[in-house]
């Protein structure tokens, strides 16, 4: 029989094990999955993007979406991303069109934002769900203003970049996140809570 002093102890240590644990797991949380806040400006080049497409930017989800990656679908994601990667040649919208921020679905040739259109509609033409396909805008090392496809799944938020090979965890890149399109709304764009700067691409005001 425990005394009284032992049982407190022992639900002491209990108690800080459990709160250790749900730490540990927020932590994980937190890692995997970026924190979003409410809406915030829209890229121009998206804005002037949705008026030629409407379509795109008209999706509505009722609820977060993530992707259960299960072998097929992580075959998809990664074949996807090293085909754009590799078909599409890097191209600022100046070489291209003659003026800054121009989204557009590339023929051959484009710039991040293409590269991240381009992923985005061969993957729902795989039947993945728009609302997991999230264009992001982020900061470089560098300071440049950057775009990625984002994939919300079940593992966490992947990235798809036109400058890595690679599909990573969004917490396993350099970049610091700046926004990215609403999971309910394709035309919506939302802060992601990182504290850090303003993107550096046109915005709306």
């Amino acid at each position: 029989m425990f005394g009284l002093g032992a049982l407190k102890a022992i639900l002491t240590a209990i108690i800080l094990g459990l709160s250790a644990m749900y730490a540990s797991a927020a932590e994980d949380d937190k890692s995997r999955f970026m924190a979003v806040n409410g809406k915030t400006a829209q890229p121009i080049g998206h804005h002037e993007f949705c008026r030629v497409y409407p379509a795109d930017c008209a999706v509505r989800s009722a609820s977060r979406v993530h992707v259960r990656l299960d072998q097929a679908r992580w075959k998809e994601l990664t074949e996807i991303n090293e085909a754009v990667n590799t078909g599409i040649r890097p191209a600022t919208d100046q070489e291209l069109y003659g003026r800054p921020e121009v989204w557009e679905f590339p023929d051959g040739a484009g710039d991040c934002e293409d590269f991240a259109l381009l992923k985005r509609k061969q993957l729902m033409a795989k039947g993945w769900p728009a609302a997991a396909l999230l264009i992001t805008v982020v900061r470089q090392t560098n300071g440049d203003g950057h775009a990625v496809l984002t994939v919300t799944s079940n593992r966490g938020d992947l990235v798809l970049d036109n400058l890595d090979p690679q599909v990573k965890l969004w917490s396993e890149t350099s970049y610091r996140y700046l926004k990215r399109q609403s999971q309910y709304d394709s035309g919506l764009w939302v802060a992601v809570e990182d504290g850090r700067s303003q993107p550096l691409v046109g915005s709306l005001r």
